[in-house]
């Protein structure tokens, strides 16, 4: 039973944009394992990290995919692409080579400590939200309802697309 799967993707350490295509190109990509194909990803985003400590600006964009995976292996596949880029967690928020968040999963709803969905802080973050929106114009977090009016409550927050740098999806070419 494939269903929608929303994973937001963040990169603050090392070439920041080649993680961000590595991280697409791992997770639903040719050669990567079955169950996760791209549909969408959207726009880059630069933005400033939330909380933790001090540390350089991030890359974020939102990679939309049909899947076919149960969210533990999806959160076993997510994991694997931040190992596959050397995701170390030592600090809670620190920088981060690759962070992979599955934000949503179909209308799945979990409140399971490793894995809970819709990601209980999706909906409080601009720099998951704005990509969303782009990548998925509507798009709804399940619980919360629709993203573009989501939007509103975090237009404080700083994002600034960057439309020089280009996402490309697995098999589409540049």
């Amino acid at each position: 039973m494939a269903r929608t799967a929303v994973l937001a993707l963040g990169s603050n350490m090392g070439d920041r944009m080649a993680t961000l295509q590595g991280a697409v190109d791992a997770l639903a990509g040719p050669g990567s394992a079955p169950g996760l194909t791209a549909a969408a990803v959207s726009p880059v985003y630069e933005t400033a990290p939330v909380g933790g400590p001090e540390q350089g600006p991030y890359l974020n964009a939102v990679l939309i995919a049909d899947c076919a995976l149960a969210p533990h292996e999806l959160l076993a596949r997510t994991q694997e692409a931040e190992k596959r880029f050397h995701r170390v967690r030592e600090v809670r928020w620190g920088p981060r080579t690759l962070d992979v968040d599955i934000i949503a999963l179909g209308d799945e709803l979990s409140a399971d400590p490793d894995l809970t969905l819709p990601h209980p802080r999706a909906h409080e973050r601009a720099f998951v939200l704005r990509p969303w929106a782009d990548a998925d114009p509507g798009a709804v977090l399940p619980g919360r309802g629709p993203v573009a009016d989501l939007l509103a409550a975090v237009a404080d927050q700083e994002a600034d697309r960057r439309d020089d740098l280009r996402l490309v999806l697995p098999g589409r070419g540049a």
